[in-house]
């Protein structure tokens, strides 16, 4: 096996393939056989052949659901189907998207706000009608964009403020609710999802009266709101009835994954075309125009993206970041710029049914497929987290959204039978790509909330030692149709003292050899009985996570379907609730130490630079008037302490052993 694009297996093998079937054809050509007749025995198994042929049912397409969700026919009056927004910094970005529009219906489109009882025009727009472009399995299939994009700069985030989209020269309206910043409450609420499978097409009631109850201040849908290849519109309009009532009231984040862009998965290659629909060579498969209108649908809302020039093709980006009541969100699009694993896999990998990006033999060292030159979040994305780590303007505390883990936590997939090493869909894979992501987050003791996988967990994150990064709630999914268990075959390298909860936690290398402490998991069929929802079985819920700013802590908490949440003693899935600190993101023991830090002004900011390599070990919005740092290594250090003009810099100062000989500073700010 080898890692070099220039390795001669990778032209040899095609060629190879290609005179083998050259020779094979003009073989047949030039020495074919003359028909001779076939015997009685042949005739039987031919006749038997058609008849059960006759008989068969059609088999569809992989991957699509017979029944799709269809456009309904809705009267003038409802052609606006859902909003969702976000506001960041003062802006408010808000998209609308209607029913589709006959030719003679007017294009004009406006937002309007309440102000002193009265309505008042804010914005206005053109209804876009962009063709999503044919799809490559269904070429008939027509379907245009019926959206737009409204934005309004300086917006009042100190007051709730009621909203209306007005289209159709005034027949048709949608209201609804921007909130104000909750920047007064102390506790931070984010309802998060994945994984809206079309096996279940009906509403979300359960879903929808929950998370109204959390009074949830934002809504993270991570990613497949959409399972229908080919007809993302149909499917994302089904997405605005099911959950458009949350969304027209709270701030929402909908990041696109590989079911939304039409893929079985998704290695995006930074935005190179794939030839193949599993999308293991690396791109996307959908047309161009597919992909552009389906990252618009579910992003252009967002904020804006921290660097947004778009990757090859001119496919837009949307990672960037954005405060909700002091909670600093960053948005990272770990599919977008990822190696497809058939990019630097050559040779004879032994997969599980002959998928590449499937380690099914144990024997495997799974080293080898640790390709330094692979992508995961590609340099972009770093250099964001980088900077996102160190501004702490408005926060207190931070958290990372994306669309899965960091980490490989399955090891049995689709059937209890199929057991698979290692799945480089998850970002356990490139393992030097993960645990660059993790340096980079660690820096500002981000908490990481993420989907997709199928399979609610909680981790603990290591690079170089169990537990040295931060921690991960996976949620579960909405609809679990493709189930994942974890089951490991080995024994943890360290137990937790947790087995009155449910076995197998503690410390573990996953597929990939990565360091992972797990603390709670949803296997399904593990809690039969927690409720009478069908999909409750296959351990699927919702997540929410209450970030608490004056105790710095972060609740994780894992809800299965048809659970009453307002209820007394309503059932979580077992091992939840789980509460962890904010200085738990960054778990890694001290191996020196700086002076304890006295001073004159409460929750400061620190930030800490190694003066070797000027590089910023960590920054952090403390919670009081003292604080004393660690460092993981000897040596001089400098101390920034506050932020802009009135920031004081301490230069200098060496690490002790221990932090009675570090001593105490003041700091007067």
């Amino acid at each position: 096996m080898t890692k070099t694009a220039s390795n001669p297996r990778r032209v040899f093998y095609p060629l190879m393939i290609i005179s083998v079937a050259m020779f094979a054809m003009l073989s047949s050509v030039m020495a074919a056989p003359e028909p001779t007749k076939p015997t009685p025995a042949e005739l039987r198994k031919h006749k038997a052949a058609k008849a059960k042929a006759a008989t068969a049912k059609t088999v569809k397409p992989k991957g699509m659901n017979p029944k799709r969700a269809g456009i309904p026919k809705v009267a003038l009056k409802d052609k606006i189907g859902f909003i969702m927004y976000t506001v960041s910094n003062k802006t408010l970005k808000l998209t609308a998207h209607l029913y589709p529009l006959a030719a003679k219906d007017s294009r004009e489109i406006k937002l309007e706000a309440k102000t002193g009882g009265k309505w008042t025009t804010v914005a206005t727009s053109t209804v876009r009608e962009n063709a999503y472009g044919n799809c490559a399995r269904y070429r008939k299939v027509k379907a245009n964009a019926w959206n737009t994009l409204f934005r309004v700069e300086k917006w009042d985030t100190t007051k709730d403020i009621e909203v209306r989209v007005v289209a159709l020269d005034g027949v048709a309206t949608y209201e609804g609710l921007i909130r104000k910043d909750p920047i007064d409450k102390n506790e931070i609420v984010v309802a998060a999802f994945t994984g809206n499978s079309n096996k279940v097409r009906a509403m979300r009631p359960d879903i929808v009266k929950n998370v109204l109850a959390h009074k949830a201040d934002l809504l993270f849908f991570s990613g497949d709101q959409s399972y229908d290849h080919c007809f993302h519109y149909e499917a994302w309009m089904l997405f605005g009835r099911q959950f458009g009532e949350l969304t027209r009231q709270a701030p929402s984040v909908a990041l696109p994954d590989d079911h939304d862009v039409g893929q079985g998965n998704i290695w995006g290659s930074n935005g190179k075309v794939s030839q193949i629909s599993v999308g293991n060579d690396g791109g996307f498969f959908m047309p161009l125009s597919y992909v552009n209108e389906v990252y618009f649908a579910q992003t252009a809302h967002m904020p804006d993206a921290y660097d947004p020039t778009p990757i090859l093709r001119g496919i837009g980006v949307c990672y960037g970041s954005f405060v909700i009541g002091g909670v600093d969100f960053a948005i990272i699009e770990d599919r977008k710029f990822k190696t497809g694993p058939a990019e630097v896999i050559v040779g004879d990998l032994k997969t599980w049914e002959g998928r590449v990006d499937h380690i099914g033999d144990p024997k495997i060292d799974p080293m080898t497929v640790d390709f330094p030159e692979a992508k995961l979040l590609g340099e972009r994305q770093l250099k964001f987290l980088n900077a996102w780590s160190k501004d702490w303007a408005g926060a207190e505390m931070k958290c990372v959204l994306s669309q899965t883990v960091l980490a490989n936590a399955a090891h049995y997939h689709g059937k209890t039978g199929n057991f698979v090493v290692a799945d480089m869909d998850s970002n356990g894979w490139p393992q030097t790509g993960r645990n660059n992501a993790l340096k980079e987050i660690r820096r500002g003791y981000a908490f990481m909330l993420c989907g997709d996988q199928h399979l609610a967990t909680v981790l603990h994150h290591g690079v170089d030692e169990f537990k040295d990064s931060g921690w991960s709630f996976c949620v579960p999914s909405i609809v679990n149709y493709y189930n994942r268990w974890w089951r490991p075959k080995t024994k943890a390298v360290k137990p937790l003292d947790r087995k009155a909860v449910m076995p197998n936690l503690g410390s573990y290398y996953d597929g990939f050899t990565n360091k992972i402490t797990i603390y709670a998991y949803a296997n399904p069929g593990q809690n039969p009985k927690i409720s009478n929802h069908k999909c409750a079985e296959r351990a699927a819920g919702h997540g929410i996570v209450r970030f608490d700013k004056n105790k710095r802590t972060i609740t994780m908490e894992c809800w299965p379907r048809g659970v009453d949440v307002t209820k007394p003693n309503a059932p979580q899935f077992p091992g939840w609730p789980i509460t962890i600190t904010q200085q738990d993101n960054y778990g890694r023991t001290a191996k020196a130490w700086l002076p304890k830090l006295n001073l004159s002004t409460a929750d400061a900011v620190v930030q800490i630079i190694d003066e070797s390599n000027k590089e910023s070990v960590y920054t952090i919005r403390i919670k009081g008037t003292t604080f004393q740092p660690k460092v993981f290594k000897a040596g001089t250090y400098t101390i920034v302490v506050g932020e802009g003009e009135t920031a004081k810099t301490l230069t200098g100062i060496t690490a002790t052993a221990s932090p009675d000989e570090a001593g105490t500073q003041a700091v007067k700010l």
